[in-house]
């Protein structure tokens, strides 16, 4: 039992940490092991920097889409002229010499 007695008072005097202290030089560790990229850090650069090349991609293809679309609805309000539309002149022409 003297062993266990003892281990119990030197338990007892050990003064603990208090939750945000960090062990000496840990965040120096810390920054240099982020400059060097390593621990995996290059992984997480590398999903960045393809994140942002997706999101530019998406970006590029919705110009284009809304560039198409326009360029659509452009040429459909055009045709929807009777002027322009050649269906629509000789109907016309159609009609005048039926009704004469």
């Amino acid at each position: 039992m003297n062993d266990i007695e003892r281990l119990l008072r030197s338990a007892a005097q050990v003064v603990e940490n208090e939750p945000g202290d960090m062990p000496f030089g840990f965040e120096t560790r810390v920054v240099a092991l982020w400059r060097a990229g390593g621990n995996g850090n290059g992984t997480l650069r590398g999903l960045s920097a393809m994140v942002r090349r997706v999101a530019l991609v998406a970006s590029a293809v919705i110009v284009v889409a809304g560039a198409g679309v326009y360029l659509q609805a452009d040429r459909n309000r055009d045709l929807s002229e009777p002027s322009s539309n050649e269906f629509a002149i000789a109907d016309s022409v159609i009609q005048d010499e039926v009704s004469q």
